[in-house]
């Protein structure tokens, strides 16, 4: 009988290893979907109405506290923003947008600009808390370009299924990279670039959970920055009865 030298042996194994990982290696759109099941099983982010409020720390900055009522069927969007002594409101309702300063709709020009009481940042506003909020359902719209690739990458000291995400034109120009348990498939962290060659952007580290009208959302999110790990911030959701 012909013996196989270790070196073949060697070979043997590894290419029997990369078989079976290959093999248990799910797809990024089972990835995805398998995480939209474990933080949407009734699908009701499609039709999300409610409300929840997020508590921002910031260095150096007062606490930021943020009412935000969403109503998706009539394509409402409203928050209330208090900080320091200053009360914020800025209403999105099917494009059209009105503003209050400290409870009253009566402000200076100089007082809109200061606090940015104005329709374009009420959109953005809006973009920002249904984008993230809704992550990882938002994976799924229109426009989105999920990477086939998949990769097993560690994280912070952790092992996650990796996912990049780009947008078609018109919708977005970050580039998004999806951290997913290898077990449940939650979703664990994300980062975004502006641009790559630069290592700009951040990356948002993500615990605890906060049911929120049956979704499982994640309750704390603790921002840095992707050039320096640079602290910026924290942001607690807790979820309005």
């Amino acid at each position: 009988m012909k013996r196989i030298s270790s070196t073949s042996i060697l070979i043997l194994n590894v290419f029997l290893g990369t078989q079976l990982i290959s093999a248990q290696m799910p797809s990024a759109q089972e990835i995805v979907d398998r995480s939209i099941a474990y933080h949407d099983p009734n699908n009701n982010w499609e039709g999300f109405k409610g409300s929840f409020t997020v508590e921002m720390e910031t260095p150096s900055r007062p606490l930021r506290t943020s009412q935000i009522h969403l109503d998706f069927n009539k394509s409402y969007f409203k928050y209330v923003v208090e900080q320091a002594d200053t009360t914020t409101e800025g209403v999105w309702n099917k494009g059209n947008c009105s503003h209050k300063l400290n409870d009253s709709e009566r402000f200076t020009s100089k007082e809109a600009e200061k606090h940015r009481l104005n329709c374009e940042r009420t959109t953005k506003m809006k973009d920002y808390y249904t984008y993230l909020y809704g992550l990882p359902m938002k994976i799924k719209d229109p426009g989105t370009i999920v990477s086939e690739k998949v990769e097993i990458s560690s994280f912070h000291g952790e092992a996650f299924y990796k996912i990049r995400v780009d947008y078609e034109e018109g919708v977005g120009k970050d580039v998004w990279y999806f951290y997913f348990d290898t077990k449940d498939f939650r979703l664990r962290h994300y980062q975004f670039y502006h641009d790559l060659s630069k290592n700009d952007g951040e990356y948002i580290l993500l615990s605890e959970e906060e049911v929120v009208q049956g979704i499982k959302m994640p309750k704390v999110r603790a921002w840095y920055m992707n050039n320096d790990d640079r602290y910026l911030g924290t942001d607690v959701l807790y979820s309005q009865k």
